[in-house]
């Protein structure tokens, strides 16, 4: 009997067109596997059980059903992404639980493509932090579940590791897809600013924030990135003769990088440099400032998504956060000090195609109630252990996570590919190829 659980999107979807196997099957396979797992892993809020099945059937009965890059695959959906019947909590006590009128257009579009949604996962409050835990949920990394699986889209990227869905749907304004994705041992892509839709009315955080895929393949990453940003899928293109600059400077002071994650890094260049590509160590002139840009756009984007919630009902690392960002709504809406960045580093990128950085600069931290600590206590541990992500987020260039090599712990270890904007394709035919000369085991050892 073939298994489908732990099966990726692509060999799902063939099986599924090819009728070798029914969306039903498939979808109850999984949802046996989350309720057999989740337990220890935390990644759902909701799970849609009686839904995702009538879905498989909807989806069995489509007159375009040889068609559909989809099929019969379920996707689990971060819980700040609407989707139909369901409540949209943002991990908080403060939002109201009240059903969804319609899908967010990512979700509407994984729908068409054929893909069902078989529940939402859990995010920290208002996707504030980069580690996911709060009154809703706490989310374990599946490779070792004493430490958080990252955040914000940390429950994604928990059930995708878990092999509980092949892909899940997150989304990234710090790092918040590239963060848990490095964690849990996934592929994912941050795509640039306008390639995937945000949705009218949904926070952006000012524009950082974009939507993109957790996977555990690139093929499978590259399936669902094509669905999202509405192109059609289509051969690997060769990414060519590339010029790739190798930094393992963190861009935050006195933030060090450990040995493993700068260890992965010359690892991927090695294995860069032998598919024929320029490799070079070169540093971006990341200015001094980058630190304050950070913080007083992540203070407040996280005001302006407060504004409308009671106070009360917040956790206090929130509330702080918040008051924090109140008094750089309007400096940070005018986007002076992120053109400012782009103008800076733009000419390292006139003189290197693809920028690659550890992913992390060490692992993350226990899993555990840091919704109950304090404001610093929360500041301190995101930005000891992910200071590489939000700079691509202020540019708004497309960044990506991919597997490389493993922690002393045995959990996986991952770097981070940065390109031009537009470079998406080339950011995952780079990965294609790391994937190729060092593949990765694709599920955490759960069973």
């Amino acid at each position: 009997m073939t298994t489908w659980a732990g099966r990726t999107a692509a060999e799902i979807s063939a099986a599924v067109r090819e009728k070798r196997v029914t969306p039903r099957e498939v979808v109850a396979e999984h949802l046996a596997r989350i309720e057999r797992l989740d337990g220890r892993v935390g990644a759902f809020r909701a799970v849609r059980a009686e839904a995702a099945l009538a879905e498989a059937d909807e989806v069995a009965a489509r007159g375009d059903f040889a068609e559909l890059p989809l099929a019969g695959v379920p996707v689990a959906v971060k819980d700040n992404l609407a989707v139909r019947g369901e409540s949209r909590r943002i991990g908080s006590a403060a939002t109201p639980d009240t059903p969804a009128a319609r899908d967010h257009v990512t979700v509407a579009r994984l729908r068409a493509a054929g893909a069902v949604v078989v529940g939402v996962t859990n995010v920290p409050e208002l996707c504030v932090f980069g580690t996911t835990d709060g009154v809703l949920g706490i989310a374990r990394n599946p490779w070792d579940p004493t430490r958080s699986a990252g955040g914000s889209s940390g429950g994604s990227a928990a059930a995708v590791s878990a092999g509980m869905v092949p892909i899940a749907l997150g989304n990234d304004g710090m790092g918040s897809l590239r963060i848990p994705a490095a964690n849990c041992g996934l592929v994912t892509i941050k795509p640039g600013q306008g390639v995937v839709p945000t949705g009218e009315g949904d926070s952006t955080w000012f524009g950082m924030a974009e939507n993109g895929p957790l996977a555990t393949t690139v093929e499978d990453a590259r399936l669902m990135f094509s669905v999202l940003a509405g192109i059609e899928p289509g051969p690997v293109p060769a990414p060519g003769d590339l010029r790739i600059a190798v930094s393992l400077r963190s861009p935050l002071a006195g933030v060090t990088v450990s040995r493993p994650y700068a260890a992965a890094a010359r690892d991927a260049a090695g294995l860069l440099m032998r598919a024929g590509h320029q490799v070079r160590r070169a540093d971006p002139p990341y200015p001094v400032s980058l630190a304050t840009t950070s913080l007083t756009h992540w203070t407040a984007g996280t005001a302006a998504d407060a504004r409308p919630l009671d106070p009360r009902l917040l956790t206090r690392r929130t509330r702080v956060h918040a008051r924090l960002g109140r008094p750089f709504l309007r400096s940070v809406s005018s986007g002076a000090s992120r053109e400012r960045l782009r103008r800076r580093l733009e000419p390292f990128f006139t003189e290197h195609d693809v920028l690659l950085t550890p992913a992390l600069a060490r692992r993350s931290p226990k899993a555990g109630p840091w919704h109950e600590r304090g404001w610093l206590s929360n500041l301190l541990a995101n930005t000891n252990y992910s200071p590489l992500t939000p700079a691509w987020n202020l540019t708004g260039w497309p960044a990506m996570s991919v597997p490389c090599g493993t922690l002393p712990s045995g959990a996986p270890c991952a770097v981070q590919l940065v390109g031009r904007p537009g470079s998406e394709s080339q950011l995952l035919a780079l990965a294609g190829q790391l994937e190729e000369r060092n593949p990765w085991q694709r599920t955490a050892p759960m069973d």
